[in-house]
This record gives C-alpha cells, sequence and structure tokens, in this order.
C-alpha cells in the first residue's frame, strides 16, 4: 500500500468537497439550525407533564397502587435507586420513590418535585405507613445542554453515510471507478483515503460548529475536550465504514438512497438524539444498542453534562472500535470497482 497514493486522493476528495459549496453549506448551516429550531421550542416544560421514578416489587402495597394510577404522571419502573439518582440531580426525574422502604428522592429546587410529592403523601394520609424523605441537590439541565452531544452525532452520521455512499455509488455509475481501477491503486488505497478525507472533514466541521454553538448558546462542558473528541472521531469512523458496505456493490444512486435513509432515520429516532428513551417499550431500547448513534450519543452526554471519563465511557467506545473494525473488513471484502 502506496501512501502518496492514498494522500492524492485524499487531497482530491478534499477539494472535490470544498469546491461543492451548497454541499459544505448544508453541512455547517444544517446542524446550527436544527440546535436553534429544537431546542429552543422545547426548553420550556410543561408544567402539567411528571416524570416519577419507582423502584417496587411485583405487588404495590395499596397506597403505592393508588399514587401509581395518578393521571398525568408517567412512572417509570427501575430496578435500583443509587444509579437513579443522578437524574433527581438532574430534573429528568421529578421524584424517586422506592417502594419497598417507603423512602422518596426529590430535588430541593424542582417545582415538578415539590407538586408530585404532595400527591405523594396524600395517597399515603390514610395510612399508618411513615414515608422518609430525602432531599438531592443539582442543576437543572436545559433541553439545549441535552440535545447538543445528539445533534453533533446526528450531524456526523449524515455526513458519514452519504458523503461515502452516495459517493461512492456515485463514481461507480459513472465509471469513476473503472477508470481509477486501471491505474496501479488497489481498492485499499482508495478506500483508505476515503475514509481519511472523510474522517477530517467530519471532524473539522463539527469542530467549527461546536465552538460557534458554545459562544452562542453557552452549553454545559464538564468533562474532557480530549474524551468528547475522541468519542466523536471513533463515531465518524464507525459510521463510515457503516457507508462504505451500503456503498460497496451497489451501482444505482436510487437504491443508495433509498438504503442510506433505511439506516439514518430509525437511527435518529431511535438513538436518543430528540428525546430520552427512559419509559420507552423494553424492545425499542434493546434494539437502540445495536445503533451506532446510541452510543455516539450516550457517550457525548456522559462527558459534557457529567464529566465522564474513559473508564466511564469504554463499553461505548469499546462497542464503536470493535464494529468499526467489523464493519470496515466486510466493505473492503465485498467492495467492488465496477
Amino acid at each position: 500500500m502506496k501512501w502518496n497514493r492514498i494522500y492524492a486522493l485524499f487531497v482530491a476528495r478534499n477539494l472535490e468537497f470544498v469546491r461543492d459549496r451548497s454541499s459544505l453549506a448544508w453541512n455547517v448551516l444544517l446542524p446550527v439550525l436544527m440546535i436553534i429550531g429544537f431546542a429552543y421550542a422545547f426548553t420550556d416544560d410543561n408544567p402539567e407533564k411528571f416524570k416519577v421514578g419507582l423502584v417496587a416489587g411485583s405487588e404495590l402495597e395499596m397506597p403505592a397502587g393508588q399514587f401509581r394510577s395518578t393521571r398525568y404522571i408517567k412512572f417509570i419502573e427501575l430496578d435500583r435507586v443509587e444509579p437513579n439518582l443522578r437524574k433527581v440531580e438532574r430534573h429528568q426525574l421529578d421524584l424517586l420513590f422506592d417502594v419497598g422502604s417507603r423512602r422518596y428522592w426529590i430535588n430541593s429546587t424542582s417545582a415538578n418535585g415539590y407538586i408530585v410529592e404532595k400527591l405523594l403523601i396524600a395517597a399515603y394520609a390514610d395510612s399508618a405507613v411513615n414515608l422518609q424523605k430525602s432531599l438531592v441537590e443539582g442543576d437543572e439541565i436545559r433541553y439545549i445542554d441535552w440535545v447538543i452531544p445528539g445533534v453533533i452525532g446526528m450531524n456526523i452520521m449524515w455526513g458519514a453515510l452519504f458523503g461515502i455512499g452516495y459517493v461512492i455509488v456515485r463514481y461507480r455509475k459513472f465509471g469513476v471507478l473503472k477508470r481509477i481501477s486501471a491505474t496501479p491503486v488497489t481498492a485499499m488505497e482508495f478506500l483508505s483515503a476515503q475514509i481519511l478525507s472523510r474522517l477530517w472533514l467530519l471532524v473539522a466541521v463539527n469542530v467549527v460548529i461546536f465552538v460557534a454553538m458554545d459562544l452562542f448558546v453557552d452549553f454545559r462542558m464538564h468533562g474532557s475536550y480530549f474524551n468528547l473528541l475522541l468519542v466523536f472521531v471513533l463515531g465518524c469512523i464507525n459510521l463510515i465504514c457503516c457507508g462504505l458496505v451500503v456503498a460497496a456493490r451497489i451501482s444505482s444512486e436510487e437504491v443508495a438512497n433509498g438504503l442510506l435513509n433505511l439506516f439514518s432515520w430509525p437511527m435518529m429516532f431511535l438513538s436518543g438524539v430528540w428525546f430520552s428513551l427512559e419509559g420507552a417499550h423494553p424492545w425499542m431500547q434493546k434494539l437502540a444498542q445495536f445503533l451506532p448513534l446510541t452510543h455516539v450519543t450516550a457517550a457525548a452526554r456522559q462527558v459534557m453534562i457529567d464529566g465522564a471519563g474513559l473508564l466511564d465511557i469504554a463499553d461505548h467506545l469499546l462497542v464503536l472500535g470493535v464494529s468499526s473494525v467489523i464493519l470496515l473488513f466486510i466493505g473492503a471484502w465485498i467492495f467492488r470497482w465496477e
């Protein structure tokens, strides 16, 4: 494998992208417009919506069952208390109730928590049981703080899938790959150049977007910038390899466009970009774990909002890294020039 050939193809692909001004502008403006539109549209929470985490066994005692039947409260079944206290701190749960120990946790600064607490106490008013109250301190996470990691991840997804998948299919359709195959360039050299070019462009564009939106919105960033960059780089590589697998043998732009949309649209809605899957159907939560954007978004949120270190996000990084290698080998194995 000759690096001078890879470098020549790398430069050519970069120039092609930069000269396409409409594509460049779209890659920069789309995530910015989405962040501004969606984030500010959902920043103000509806005061009639409440979320309660419920740690309970198979059967509920009568007061707990009465509280469980309260309308306009979304009850989320949980297994343990400790991993979910952070959600009370962040106002993601208005109240956390352990039925077995008859103990509940609320955030002292949460207006919703105050109201739900009154409803819980009212349910136990005629019971001899004494409830134990615990206060949790923590700042509320704005929707814009929560959604930005997902929007950047989604922008990476669109740029990676269509920037690799659609472009390679277009090259094959117009005979560009056929002409390249007549040169000393090997398939691995061509694919390596395409991956490196798209990786560099995605990282550069999204770093600019990140810095610009931070100045404009001033969102949370409690973790390491290196850790966040590592998450996004691994996410770029993984999604680029996904696009490579789709484009490895297809020669029709229409078929490629359909397959890429079939893969990307469910991932956009099932990966927790716009809303949390907390309380969603179990099969939906399990399906989300097979989507690379889920791991990119979750790891980025842990770094930005919770200040997570590498060990805290090691499971997400491992999934992205291993699946990237597998997808790359599959794409290179089934790739054809014509």
